[in-house]
C-alpha cells in the first residue's frame, strides 16, 4: 500500500504560479511511477503529467506543456507539480497517483493505470 497526501493548492490570479506536493508513505516510493491528474467541476478526471521512478523521464498533456513541471525527490518520498502561467481553465481538484513499477517510460495516462490515489487539493485560478 501507498498512502498519498497532496498539499499546496489555493487561489491564484491568472498568470500566477503554484507548487503542489505529494508526499507518500508505505511501500518503496522510489519504485513507483507518479502521476498528476485533475478534475474540474462537471468534468471527468484527466491526466496532467507523469514521471518515471528515477525522475529521468516525464510526460505531459498538451495543454500544460511549457507551463507545468513534474519532479520528484525519492529521498523525501515526495513528488511535485510546479504550475506557472496559470489559466482559469486550470481550475480543478488536483490528484496525485502512484503506479508501482520501474519502467523507463512514464507514459501512463489512464486512471486505471494507477493503483494508489491521494484525496486531492483544490486549485482555483481567477481571471
Amino acid at each position: 500500500q501507498v498512502q498519498l497526501v497532496e498539499s499546496g493548492g489555493g487561489l491564484v490570479q491568472a498568470g500566477g504560479s503554484l507548487g503542489l506536493s505529494c508526499t507518500a508513505s508505505g511501500r518503496d516510493f522510489s519504485a513507483t511511477i507518479m502521476g498528476w491528474f485533475r478534475q474540474a467541476p462537471g468534468e471527468e478526471r484527466e491526466f496532467v503529467a507523469s514521471i518515471n521512478w528515477i525522475g529521468s523521464s516525464t510526460y505531459y498533456t498538451d495543454s500544460v506543456k511549457g507551463r507545468f513541471t513534474i519532479s520528484r525527490d525519492n529521498a523525501k518520498n515526495t513528488a511535485y507539480l510546479q504550475m506557472n502561467n496559470l489559466k482559469p481553465e486550470d481550475t480543478a481538484v488536483y490528484y496525485c497517483a502512484a503506479k508501482p513499477g520501474i519502467g523507463g517510460s512514464p507514459q501512463y495516462v489512464r486512471e486505471e493505470d494507477y493503483d494508489f490515489w491521494g484525496r486531492g487539493t483544490q486549485v482555483t485560478v481567477s481571471s
